[in-house]
């Protein structure tokens, strides 16, 4: 019985998969819901201070010990950002305390402007 039960099921399941592919394209279709399925994150940009923890020149990344940033809805953390420009590393320490602004976009951040203490 349970083995039916199993052969029932699988072949239902297998109808039912182009109904709802076509329901899907046909959604993707309708004016203004192009772009909903993954619709890219806004960018939040904020300020920051912290204290240098390490630097890469090779990776063009920056890990900094920071407080909190409300801007972008950020506890305290250390994190390792995106140098962008990668000339924001010129004449940085370890152990430097900074002040940095930051920009956001989806789980990606880079490190946009720094300003020494």
């Amino acid at each position: 019985m349970r083995t039916y039960l199993t052969v029932i099921l699988a072949l239902g399941g297998l109808g039912a998969t182009p109904v709802i592919a076509q329901t899907m394209s046909d959604m993707k279709a309708m004016p203004g819901m192009a772009g909903m399925a993954h619709p890219a994150p806004a960018a939040k940009t904020g300020q920051g201070t912290g204290v240098i923890t390490a630097i890469d020149t090779k990776a063009d990344t920056l890990t900094i010990r920071h407080g909190a940033i409300p801007s972008v809805n950020w506890p305290a953390m250390t994190m390792t950002f995106k140098a962008s420009p990668p000339t924001l590393l010129h004449g940085l320490s370890v152990g430097q305390t900074i002040g940095f602004d930051v920009r956001t976009q989806g789980m990606a951040a880079e490190v946009t402007a720094v300003r020494t203490k």
